[in-house]
């Protein structure tokens, strides 16, 4: 028992900090070094990573793909009482284990309310033509809905065509051509996520090979990001929070370099929470045991008192005031000395969250 409280992890962050947009060119992000043995912190550019990385370090990434989750719905009228609702939007966020031939798909719905069980919704195509349809199967809190949509020849296609980049509400814009490109690591592969690991957004491939010419080895795991990554949290306690699963996979090659490290001694470097809370949740599975490759989902959560059993250094974004990726990072550097280097970064204006600037914490 912890006895923090959510509020115990709030700090003031001037609305004009919250990046709207990417930096102009990929891997120019500010980079915030903290020692966590000391609290001590530098300023610096992502650029300079790979002089902080040793030969023989492992590095970790979170190589999966987001979708184009946002949608945009009309309902079909089926009474004559009924009154027209204007854009509805639909946002995917996970898929639900299927027999043959369905496609269900947990979604957030607005408005959620006027959205009742057995509604159909439409979804038009940039030509007006209906790309795909949906019905709402299942009601839940807070405007979730469980749809089934009707089957197409390739569902993911039509996303791509129809679809919006899920940027996170405190983005205050619609999406651009461009954020096609910049809400996606450059080592994207498999499709899965309703937000980006924004951690590895500050990755180029120049950096990647210029990491690997040190002797930097790296990793790839995957953990589809789900929506309760922006969910705010909804209690006072931190023993009371719940977390929202996510479905990640550990691959053969990945488990093989994981435990190499760990038992060589070598430093795992993590990209992104992301990669922290699957390497920790499968480290907690294993037992001491070596990290067998597996798929499943994690729901851990990950708060100050928590023993890492791998992870020993982390680059990360800047978080959330009050939120459970705030509450990791503080529990792998201390509370105290993590706001006090936020307190830092609000004062040298620092980018905070998705777009913004990064951390390395070793």
């Amino acid at each position: 028992m912890s006895g923090l409280r959510v509020a115990d992890f709030d700090f003031a962050l001037p609305p004009e900090l919250i990046a709207q947009q990417p930096p102009a060119e990929r891997g120019q992000s500010r980079m915030l070094v903290m020692s966590r043995a000391t609290g001590a912190l530098r300023d610096a550019n992502f650029a300079e990573l790979p002089a902080l990385l040793h030969p023989g370090d492992l590095l970790v990434l979170n190589d999966t793909r987001v979708i184009p989750a946002r949608l945009y719905a009309r309902r079909t009228l089926r009474r004559e009482r009924e009154k027209p609702i204007g854009r509805i939007e639909v946002m995917l966020t996970e898929p639900v284990e299927q027999g043959a031939g369905e496609n269900l798909w947990r979604a957030l719905v607005r408005p959620g309310r006027k959205i009742a069980i057995g509604e159909i919704l439409v979804f038009p195509a940039p030509d007006g033509a209906i790309a795909l349809e949906a019905e709402v199967l299942e009601r839940g809190l807070f405007g979730e809905r469980l749809l089934r949509f009707n089957p197409v020849d390739d569902f993911f296609a039509t996303l791509d065509c129809i679809g919006h980049v899920p940027l996170p509400p405190y983005i205050r814009r619609d999406d651009a051509t461009t954020d096609r490109e910049r809400y996606q690591t450059v080592f994207s592969r498999e499709r899965g996520s309703v937000a980006a690991p924004t951690a590895g957004l500050h990755f180029t491939p120049q950096i990647l090979e210029t990491l690997t010419a040190r002797g930097v080895e790296i990793a790839r795991i995957t953990l589809h990001v789900g929506l309760g990554t922006f969910a705010p949290l909804r209690v006072e306690s931190l023993d009371e929070v719940r977390l929202h699963r996510e479905r990640y996979t550990l691959t053969p090659s990945a488990a093989n370099s994981i435990n190499s490290a760990a038992r060589s001694a070598r430093r795992i470097v993590a990209v992104g929470t992301t990669v922290v809370r699957t390497l920790e949740h499968c480290a907690l599975q294993a037992a001491g045991n070596p990290l067998e490759p597996h798929s499943g989902e994690t729901a851990i959560f990950i708060s100050p008192g928590f023993q890492f059993r791998l992870v020993s250094a982390l680059l990360t974004n800047f978080h959330l005031p009050q939120s459970s990726l705030l509450m990791l990072v503080s529990a792998f550097a201390g509370r105290e000395q993590v706001l006090a280097a936020y307190s830092h970064a609000v004062q040298q204006n620092y980018r905070f969250f998705s777009y913004g600037d990064c951390m390395f914490l070793e």
